[in-house]
Order: C-alpha cells, then sequence, then structure tokens
C-alpha cells in the first residue's frame, strides 16, 4: 500500500472537522495514510520535506492556496507527490488542474488519479541582501498584483467570506490609491528584449483564475510554456483594457501599455526602488531582483491526465 501524510489547514474557509475525518477516511481506503497539523507556513515546509526524506509517496494539501503552496515548496523536485483537497476560498492550483471542487469528492477522485509530471517555476529573489529560493505551482506577481495580496491579507476574514469578488475589489481600492500615477521602477528582460514596467505577472499554467471563476488569459493561444505579462503604466482606462483583454482572449499590444514574454527559459525583473512579490497569493517580501525559471516537469501532482499541465 501507498504511504501518504495529509496536511491541513484548519482556518481554511470550507474545512471542518467532521469533514477532515471524511477526507482521512476516504484516503485511508488506498493509502497508508498519517496527518500533521502545521502551525505555518515554514511548518508545512518543512514536515514536507520530512515526508520526502521518509519516501512518502504523497503528501496531501488540506486547505487553500496557501499550503498547497507551502507543501509544494517542500517536496518540488522529488519523487513524493503532491495531492490536492481543496477547503479554501478559491482553490486555484485545484481549479486549474481539474481538482474537484467539494473535499470529500477531491479526497475520491484522488484515489483514482496517477502521479503525472507538472509544469512548475523556480524563482530566486534578493530581498535586502539575503537570496531565497521558492518555487510557484500557477503565478508569481511583481508590483501592483503583490500589493493587492498584501492589501487583502490585511482583512483575512473579508478574504474569507468573500472570495475572489474580495480581492477584486481590493484590486480596485489600490488602483484609485496610489498605483495609477506611479512611474515604472521595474526593468524587465526575456529573450533579449527589455521593457520598464510598474507592475508584472507570470502564468505558470492557463488559464489564470484570479477573480474567481473568471478565467484571465495572458495570450490569445495558450502557449506551450509559461506566460508573463509587464505593465507600463496603469491608469482608469488602461487597467480596465488589460483585464477585459485577458478575459476575452485578446491579444495585449504595445498601444495597451503592456508587453509580453512566453516560450523562454527565464526571465529577470530588477526593481529600484524594491517591489513587492508574491507567489501563488502568498506575499514573499520586498525584492530588489527577482529571476523566475520554468521547470516543465518539477513536481508530480495527483491529477487528472486529460489537463496538459506541463509541455511534453
Amino acid at each position: 500500500m501507498r504511504r501518504a501524510v495529509l496536511i491541513a489547514n484548519p482556518s481554511a474557509s470550507q474545512f471542518t472537522g467532521g469533514l477532515f475525518r471524511e477526507v482521512a477516511t476516504t484516503l485511508s481506503d488506498t493509502f497508508d495514510l498519517s496527518t500533521q497539523w502545521p502551525v505555518s507556513g515554514p511548518d508545512t515546509m518543512r514536515q514536507t520535506a520530512a515526508a520526502v526524506a521518509d519516501e512518502v509517496d504523497v503528501v496531501f494539501a488540506m486547505g487553500g492556496d496557501g499550503v498547497a503552496h507551502h507543501v509544494a515548496n517542500g517536496l518540488a523536485g522529488s519523487n513524493t507527490a503532491l495531492g490536492l483537497i481543496p477547503a479554501g476560498t478559491t482553490n486555484v492550483l485545484a481549479r486549474i488542474l481539474d481538482i474537484p471542487s467539494k473535499p470529500a469528492k477531491a479526497a475520491q477522485a484522488a484515489t483514482g488519479y496517477d502521479p503525472l509530471p507538472t509544469r512548475i517555476a523556480r524563482i530566486s529573489a534578493t530581498l535586502a541582501g539575503r537570496r531565497i529560493e521558492r518555487v510557484a505551482t500557477f503565478s508569481v506577481g511583481i508590483g501592483f498584483d503583490a500589493a493587492v495580496v498584501e492589501a487583502a491579507e490585511r482583512k483575512p476574514y473579508a478574504k474569507l467570506r468573500f472570495g475572489g469578488v474580495y480581492y477584486a475589489s481590493t484590486a480596485v481600492g489600490r488602483l484609485t490609491s496610489d498605483w495609477r500615477t506611479r512611474l515604472p521602477n521595474l526593468r524587465i528582460e526575456a529573450n533579449g528584449d527589455s521593457f520598464d514596467a510598474i507592475a508584472a505577472l507570470t502564468q505558470v499554467h492557463h488559464p489564470y483564475t484570479y477573480f474567481g471563476r473568471v478565467p484571465l488569459h495572458l495570450t490569445k493561444e495558450d502557449p506551450k510554456g509559461m506566460a508573463t505579462l509587464a505593465v507600463g503604466k496603469l491608469g482608469y482606462r488602461n487597467a480596465a483594457s488589460l483585464v477585459s483583454r485577458a478575459i476575452l482572449r485578446r491579444t495585449h499590444t504595445a498601444r495597451s501599455g503592456a508587453h509580453l514574454w512566453t516560450e523562454y527559459d527565464r526571465i529577470t525583473i530588477e526593481a529600484d526602488p524594491p517591489a513587492p512579490f508574491q507567489a501563488d497569493g502568498e506575499l514573499l517580501g520586498t525584492a530588489s531582483h527577482i529571476e523566475i525559471e520554468p521547470v516543465e516537469h518539477g513536481m508530480l501532482v495527483l491529477r487528472p491526465a486529460t489537463v496538459q499541465a506541463s509541455s511534453s
């Protein structure tokens, strides 16, 4: 019997004790299961790394994108697979990978999934002279996007109650406060092209579901790898145009004050002054230098084979 660890976040919006017991019972029918209750993100990564060292087959993340992000950072590059039991507010990665949205159904489905290689992004960043290494499972944001995450985290109960609607209203609030008048402070380079921007968003998979069930596309056609969109200005009209293009799958152009990169090996961002950045909705700090690289088979995930989550 395969061995598995279930790591749960009891503060997730959908989490209940009864649901946890139901998920654990379902998984125990297929896996030799143990459970862990980490007290923080770093603790989640430590417990996941310990499971990897113990050669556990699967680490299940029961919660939102936060617990999935920290579990992924503990097992990326290993032979231990990530299992997703979505119990958070938006569950972006689970939606992208077509995992059932209800925890009990996700647990039942997971017993029939195979561990499949899945694309991740490797991030290397400099924060106040200190270098950190992380991975992202679905997005990396620098500048405005990360500032929205920072503002949203100040009211966690509103985030739990209103989900994507709260993030959207927070984005509008940040835009109307001071971001629409800011000047570019990011120099972004990839594939021999550079662009001065105020914000950048990297999609690891497509589409991205920042506003809940409304998918956003950085490209008209789904690219083979990751895509990064850099924005040079954020006035009201420009911001509305960017969002509508992403929803309607229209090509972003220089006229909209944006620059798009696809099919790159590495993208670099220099920030002066340093800018906030996030990965998978987790605010990681304020960085002066960031490098992002796609890793096509960077992590094993229990997921449907019908989802194209990495290039072949």
